[in-house]
């Protein structure tokens, strides 16, 4: 399988102090990438050789993302990547707005250093340019990750790096990605010249409307994933 071979290649990331919280890192990345889909089943034996874990490391790596709500085991049938309610992602907005929100308001006196902000916003510019819309979502995930990164907060930054994992995984549910990532383009790209210019309250303004916006597009476009079958994704 074409996930197990890139697996493999990210053994190399272990060095030579393998623990399960590297090995939770690794799949964490993998998952928010989508090469390990909702609904997937992990096979202990089959990531195991890949990585050149043993099978207690690796289920303490499960237990760990069970934790941060990516995956759930189900009795007798395993460990399953976790397939997201519309609850579940209405949850997942309310904390962003929350936090998001925060972290602009509170950013102090200006200028701002938004240099990795403009680096997203460039990434997924030019992912749309190639038609990569899957990569166009992984730049915009990057750019409210540099947003909430403005509060200088290693606390914020673990919380939000959790709640941005598990939006990837409705993400990957949505039928049409152009659509539901497009129109936010020129929106991050709006945020960021509104903080270049030091004006605080319009961005906190823009994002609080925008993030309205989106949770309405995602919600949609997920329920109507899941009522044509998305449970059954895997």
């Amino acid at each position: 399988m074409a996930e197990l071979t890139g697996l493999a290649d990210d053994r190399a990331l272990l060095g030579r102090t393998s623990t399960a919280e590297r090995v939770s890192d690794i799949l964490r990345s993998r998952i928010a990438e989508g090469y390990f889909p909702p609904g997937t089943r992990l096979s202990e034996d089959s990531i195991g050789g890949a990585l050149g874990v043993s099978r207690n490391t690796l289920r303490e790596a499960f237990r760990l993302l069970t934790h941060e709500r990516l995956l759930v085991h189900e009795l007798n049938r395993g460990v399953f990547v976790r397939v997201l309610t519309v609850e579940d992602v209405e949850d997942i907005y309310r904390t962003r707005t929350l936090v998001e929100c925060a972290v602009v308001r509170g950013l102090g006196e200006p200028p701002y250093a938004v240099d990795d902000l403009a680096q997203a916003v460039a990434d997924g510019q030019r992912a749309a340019r190639e038609g990569d819309w899957k990569g166009v979502g992984t730049a915009n995930i990057h750019f409210h990750r540099e947003l909430v990164a403005l509060a200088g907060s290693d606390r914020t930054d673990e919380l939000m790096r959790s709640v941005f994992a598990e939006l990837r995984l409705a993400f990957h549910v949505v039928a049409d990605p152009r659509r539901l990532h497009e129109p936010y383009l020129a929106r991050n790209h709006e945020i960021f010249k509104t903080l270049r210019a030091g004006d605080r309250d319009g961005a906190e303004q823009l994002l609080a409307v925008y993030l309205d916006d989106s949770l309405t597009g995602v919600v949609e476009a997920y329920a109507r994933r899941v009522a044509d079958g998305a449970q059954g994704i895997g």
